[in-house]
């Protein structure tokens, strides 16, 4: 038997001991939540430890049911050192449990700190504070229809695998014709290739998708973004990691490491984190669907604009989810659904150019007072921070096209780069543009500020050789991400003596998106990393235009 470490018992026997009797329990969770809300390798019990005369809950602790005794210990002593509010650290003068085996157990353990353990064949409270978890429970909205939850949670960690936001913008929109379950259609936009949120978004009709990203465009504050948010009118599907990480990209998880997420949204009805059977099979349905289309079609999807696409599928639906559907005849079974997919390339265009027209409308800085110019680097291209380790940089140098070398040494961790990855032909367009300039002078972070809005941020500036400046991204100091970036590069290119690295890639559509390999590289050019006083610019300000 272990035994509570000596310390501990010096704390618990320091302190105060109350005259009351305290319950404690383990029991199976799932009397507790909707079962559907449970896999079926996810057996967990609920560890209770209840004051029997003051009635109220010491401590509380959800375990895995292969646990031993040892959890029960541990949320006594919880229970004992940090007693949930408004409970006082004490110990109790004597514990009563339910199971005989459990008490020869504490008697052990607790045999120096003066507590009592007896055994008792009922525990009142604990059966009163059960019986109470169990009506709510009861009442409560499980997330997915308990016979499509594996079905569900299967299709959308393929729909994961399959990664249809490396071949899909945002606004490249598709359509599912179901002309069932109350759904006509579906317009499809896939959320991921920006490598910030992974998600399907099911919208009920092409007006809703329309609005939607008129209203998130035009808006920027949180309260307006919020209104735009709940005025959709979809079922989304998004992912999430079974084990949170703030260091670790979610589109680097394996399907096993991602936990799906099912919801509906209705201007009329607000957000709710579950789905009712119908929404739930047409979903089902839907992701088959889309699955299937994209999987057919993966090559033709890898162009730079959304090509005029269409396929009709024949969906099975599995035999525990079988659906009446009545018609004006008589009721038929369905256990098959055809299904229409087909991209919109028009409707596509129209979203992209909403966002572009935004892009031009936004407060923005003037090439002419900053002598700095944009047109370098495309539009969407896809511009990130990094560390290349020093053995990838070797392996670069001998494969790229083009290389601009420098008198770097290997210290620290590896070179700080800049990575701008877009197509092909505009990767080779910027190579030639910064060849007939002579090469690539710099890369300076030089410091912004909106003197109204009270923004600050720093301006990625390319200095070419023949003295040209080029901007590349804008680093606002409100996101987490980019000051932590910026602080890293500064670390990382004092280590390396000021020297750094642009890396310009293809493959802005491809899987290779946001993490271009040694056949993605267009070209690889080492450089200095400059100070805002090397390029004598100042603190910039926004220049706000008011018509």
């Amino acid at each position: 038997m272990t035994a509570i470490s000596l310390s501990t018992q010096r704390r618990l026997q320091q302190l105060p001991q109350l005259p009351s009797v305290w319950e404690g329990d383990r029991r199976y969770v799932a009397e507790l939540v909707a079962d559907a809300e449970l896999e079926a390798n996810e057996r967990r019990e609920l560890i209770v430890w209840v004051d029997g005369v003051e009635c109220v809950v010491r401590s509380m602790q959800v375990v895995n049911a292969t646990m031993g005794a040892e959890a029960v210990v541990r949320a006594l002593i919880e229970a004992m050192e940090s007693p949930q509010a408004p409970s006082q650290p004490a110990r109790p003068q004597k514990i009563i449990v339910r199971d005989r085996q459990l008490q020869f157990y504490l008697r052990g353990v607790l045999q120096d700190l003066e507590i009592v353990v007896d055994y008792v064949p009922e525990l009142p409270i604990v059966d009163e504070l059960f019986n109470r978890f169990i009506s709510m429970a009861g009442s409560r909205t499980p997330k997915l229809p308990r016979k499509y939850l594996e079905l569900l949670k299967t299709t959308a960690r393929e729909i994961w695998d399959l990664a249809p936001w490396s071949l899909l913008a945002d606004y490249e929109a598709i359509s599912i014709e179901l002309n069932q379950w109350d759904i006509e259609k579906f317009y499809v936009s896939v959320m991921g290739m920006l490598g910030m949120e992974y998600g399907v978004l099911l919208y009920r009709s092409v007006e809703s998708l329309h609005r939607f990203r008129a209203l998130a465009l035009a808006e920027d504050e949180s309260m307006q973004m919020e209104s735009a948010f709940l005025a959709q009118d979809c079922i989304f599907v998004t992912f999430d990691a079974v084990v949170p990480d703030l260091t670790v990209d979610l589109g680097d998880l394996t399907a096993t490491q991602i936990e799906p997420n099912f919801g509906n949204i209705h201007p009329m009805e607000g957000m709710r984190p579950f789905l009712y059977e119908e929404e739930a099979i047409a979903t089902y349905v839907a992701l088959v669907a889309l699955k299937e289309f994209v999987a057919a079609f993966r090559h033709q999807l890898q162009a730079d604009d959304l090509p005029s696409l269409t396929k009709t599928l024949q969906v099975n639906i599995p035999e525990l989810s079988v659906v009446a559907v009545q018609s004006s005849q008589a009721q038929s079974i369905v256990r098959t659904a055809q299904v229409q997919v087909e991209t919109l390339p028009q409707l596509s265009q129209e979203l992209l150019k909403m966002h572009l027209a935004m892009d031009l409308d936004d407060d923005d800085f003037d090439p002419l007072e900053l002598q700095i110019r944009e047109d370098l680097i495309p539009n969407n291209s896809f511009v990130s921070l990094g560390v290349m380790p020093w053995d990838r940089v070797e392996t670069i140098r001998r494969s790229v096209t083009y290389h601009q070398t420098s008198e770097v040494q290997s210290l620290g961790e590896g070179l700080p780069i800049v990575v701008i990855q877009t197509t092909r032909p505009k990767a080779r367009e910027i190579i030639e543009r910064i060849q007939s300039a002579g090469g690539l002078q710099g890369i300076c972070f030089n410091p912004g500020e909106d003197p109204i809005a009270g923004d600050q941020f720093d301006l990625g500036i390319l200095q070419l050789t023949d003295g040209e400046m080029q901007l590349f991204g804008e680093f606002y100091n409100e996101s987490a991400t980019n000051v932590e970036a910026r602080h890293k590069w500064q670390q990382r290119s004092k280590k390396t003596k000021g020297y750094c690295g642009l890396l310009v890639a293809q493959g802005l559509t491809g899987k290779a998106r946001g993490n271009p390999g040694v056949r993605d590289t267009v070209a690889f050019l080492e450089t200095r990393s400059l100070s805002n006083d090397d390029l004598g610019l100042g603190t910039l300000q926004l220049t706000h235009r008011f018509e």
